[in-house]
């Protein structure tokens, strides 16, 4: 029999994620079912135990219970931890690894399938949320220049930066907060939007002169093009990307945990790329 895994969410009949992991299973040569799990609001753990129970060998996690499957996982990977939210769980029976792969995804789909290195660059993240949280760590690491965490609500972003500072591992990158008002004169090579602004077609409140030369302008969302891919269109980006890629990447990454084996992300991205 097939191992199985799944994706639990709510909503979740959008979800790529079957797709994504057909695609890997088959170029791989691995026999695997991957479903979508609706699960109720309130219902969360009941659902994860019952897949665990019936020999589910692992789950992705989306909105809205990444942070419950963080405090139901019996162990947290360091990545785990540095983001306080899971999205990958390995199950073996009841025992429940909790890992985070969402990082690593962003960070390879701008190094990798982008060409854009973070060495030495001037880097904005816009937002604080959960979505922000998740990739800081990983692009720390890739050893920015400068990394600024832009957030509305100004004391979010300054809770960001302490953990970063409390946990002492990045003194080589400059880290700092910004209210949107303190962007002005401020240009950045890479720019991140990790907020959900482009769910409700709202424009973020960023300077026209905020891409440097050559920029990249990345929003996490992905399938339309968002108001904040729009603004870095008109106001001098060198290229606008969406997230479809960091969602392949985090997905192989989630795939060679499972598996042992990691696939090529290239042709599922030109799959599934409109």
């Amino acid at each position: 029999m097939a191992d199985r895994y799944a994706v639990i969410g709510n909503p979740i009949e959008h979800s790529k994620s079957p797709l994504i992991h057909q695609a890997f299973a088959l170029q791989t040569g691995q026999e695997i079912e991957y479903g979508r799990i609706l699960a109720p609001l309130d219902a969360f753990a009941e659902t994860l135990v019952s897949l665990a129970n019936n020999g589910f060998k692992g789950v992705n996690i989306t909105v809205p219970f990444k942070l419950q499957a963080y405090q139901l996982a019996k162990r947290l990977t360091e990545r785990a931890q540095d983001a306080g939210a899971v999205n990958t769980l390995l199950l073996d029976g009841t025992d429940i690894t909790g890992d985070n792969t969402d990082g690593i995804g962003l960070v390879r789909d701008i190094e990798h399938n982008l060409g854009c290195d973070f060495s030495g660059k001037r880097v904005l993240l816009i937002g604080a949320g959960g979505a922000a949280e998740g990739v800081l760590h990983p692009v720390l690491e890739r050893q920015p220049e400068l990394l600024i965490i832009a957030n509305r609500s100004l004391d979010k972003a300054l809770k960001m930066v302490k953990k970063v500072e409390e946990r002492g591992d990045f003194r080589y990158v400059s880290v700092n907060a910004y209210a949107f008002d303190d962007l002005h004169g401020q240009s950045f090579d890479i720019v991140i939007n990790a907020t959900s602004t482009g769910l409700s077609d709202t424009a973020l409140p960023l300077p026209h002169d905020i891409f440097a030369d050559g920029a990249l302008a990345y929003d996490m969302m992905y399938g339309r093009e968002t108001p904040f891919m729009l603004f870095a269109h008109h106001h001098g980006a060198g290229r606008v990307a969406d997230g479809l890629g960091m969602l392949i990447e985090q997905a192989a990454e989630a795939f060679y945990l499972w598996r042992g084996v990691r696939p090529q992300t290239a042709p599922v991205i030109a799959q599934l790329r409109p």
